[in-house]
């Protein structure tokens, strides 16, 4: 078991008829933790109902909550979403919401410096409280791992830059990777080419990229590894990106190989697709047997 924490956005997604619990590093934590992990949530609700709700609900799912701030002057966040007809999503993200203004707090800091791994994202880093709170962490964490997740208009090149130099690790899917290559000065059009040439500009050794139901490819250790997707019938994909992240930083961290690992999370991202919402219940054993389907 690997204690891994997660820092970001924690919100609720409100879909035509009904609402559900998201973000993307909170989606990241609630996959480590059916794995068996230790994740710590660090983020902000406001004290309202909401913000109850979350906060029960990460510790009915074994996710520690102990460092989610709880404030009175932001509300708990919210993001609308649109579903076209192929289950592809868009979203309206609310702003400022509690998660665009999280403190450095002792408790916080200190989980950070002995945490075996540290997942962050680039949409937490558009308000300049939650940003520099963020950057202080990065400086403490011993294992970074970041995933772009980009959401216009909350980025910019300058901190794309700035969060990929400091990862050890970093996520993107093919849309995004094809968009850093470019203003990163590219010459290349493939896809191992330019992960190759973003490693070599980023001095980062592990990158993986997904490409939705074409699988996912993953650098690690000067090693390209493979897998070319599953194919299931697709209800919302809210969700299947973070999910695959959680799952392969699992199973990274416990040392399984990474062509089993990118297996295992490409698996775990299809099943959330063909299912409503970000965060399913799925145990391994409904894993295997997808996969030996």
């Amino acid at each position: 078991m690997s204690h891994i924490v997660c820092f970001g956005e924690i919100l609720w997604d409100i879909f035509p008829d009904t609402k559900k619990i998201g973000g993307a590093p909170l989606n990241v934590a609630l996959r480590l933790a059916s794995f068996n992990q230790r994740v710590s949530m660090i983020s902000a609700v406001g004290q309202d109902r909401l913000g109850d709700a979350l906060i029960t609900y990460l510790k009915d799912n074994q996710v520690e909550s102990e460092c989610i701030q709880q404030l009175n002057t932001f509300k708990t966040g919210e993001v609308l979403v649109k579903l076209n007809a192929k289950g592809v999503a868009t979203y309206n993200i609310e702003y400022p919401c509690a998660w665009d203004r999280i403190a450095v707090t002792e408790s916080a800091t200190a989980i950070v410096k002995q945490a075996d791994a540290f997942v962050y994202g680039s949409l937490i880093a558009r308000d300049n409280v939650s940003k520099n709170t963020l950057f202080t962490y990065l400086e403490l964490a011993k294992y970074k791992i970041f995933d772009l997740n980009l959401r216009a208009p909350f980025y910019s090149k300058v901190l794309l830059q700035e969060l990929m130099q400091v990862a050890d690790v970093i996520k993107f899917n093919d849309e995004e990777l094809f968009e850093v290559s470019a203003f990163l000065g590219s010459p290349y059009r493939g896809l191992e080419q330019n992960i190759n040439y973003i490693a070599r500009k980023t001095n980062t050794s592990s990158i993986c990229v997904t490409k939705g139901a074409f699988g996912a490819v993953l650098l690690h250790q000067e090693r390209l590894y493979y897998n070319s997707g599953y194919k299931v019938e697709v209800v919302d994909t809210v969700g299947a990106g973070d999910s695959f992240l959680g799952t392969l930083v699992s199973h990274l961290m416990d040392e399984v190989s990474p062509q089993m690992a990118i297996d295992m999370a490409c698996a775990v991202g299809a099943m959330v697709a063909q299912s409503e919402g970000a965060n399913p219940k799925i145990s391994v054993s409904e894993i295997t047997d997808f996969m030996g389907e």
